[in-house]
């Protein structure tokens, strides 16, 4: 049996219409998603879009793992990796990076801010059972940079997800690693797991919606 797998930062909710309607189109048995937050009450859609997104995908499995507590003036809310599934989700949990569990001001936060750097990032992971094969999936927001290169923080975290997977079968990685595949960070990774893509794209993003033109060539989305 094939199963089809999508991986989506869904840019903080910004564009909830069209990313519910991209993923009705697309239709996969698995929607491996970052940047989704759960807040509730008054909220605009987009803070709670975890619960907007249940309600309106045709999925009746779904998790959502906080990597943080966003505070901004309207609140706090929870901000994070989700997974939403045709088949059952069992083992959920929530593995941290360098930085853990916390609350994190991410108002008015942009890629030039030296701050962001500091968010706390994780990845979200359960298992599923198709075809009496066990799946080990993970949804992973990676640490964020400056450029796409190799750091000390970010090997480390090459070395968190290859303690977490190294001694099981059948794992499905993805999401938005923030950093150039072609790097020792990955290659860790690859060890034990294979690019889907294997260096075949130039970048992740949609260059319509982009100014910068080192997006160009940030493929920073991967599935392993």
């Amino acid at each position: 049996m094939k199963i089809k797998i999508l991986t989506l930062n869904i840019w903080e909710g910004e564009l909830l219409e069209r990313i519910i309607d991209f993923i009705h189109k697309e239709n996969p048995d698995i929607a491996l998603l970052q940047e989704v937050h759960n807040g509730s009450g008054n909220l605009d859609f987009k803070y709670k879009s975890f619960s907007v997104l249940a309600e309106k995908l045709n999925y009746p499995y779904y998790s959502f793992g906080a990597s943080f507590i966003d505070k901004r003036s309207i609140g706090k809310i929870p901000k994070g990796n989700a997974i939403f599934s045709q088949f059952p989700l069992q083992n959920k949990r929530s593995i941290f990076f360098d930085i853990s569990f916390g609350e994190f001001n991410s108002q008015k936060l942009d890629i030039y801010s030296k701050r962001i750097q500091f968010t706390p990032r994780s990845m979200l992971g359960a298992n599923i059972t198709v075809s009496n094969k066990d799946i080990n999936l993970y949804s992973m927001h990676g640490i964020w940079g400056f450029d796409g290169k190799d750091n000390e923080r970010r090997l480390a975290m090459s070395k968190t997800i290859v303690r977490e997977i190294k001694d099981k079968k059948n794992v499905i990685l993805a999401g938005d690693f923030n950093m150039d595949p072609n790097t020792k960070t990955i290659k860790n990774i690859e060890v034990y797991l294979q690019s889907v893509f294997n260096n075949e794209l130039t970048s992740t993003f949609n260059m319509k919606h982009k100014e910068l033109p080192g997006y160009a060539t940030a493929a920073v989305d991967m599935v392993l």
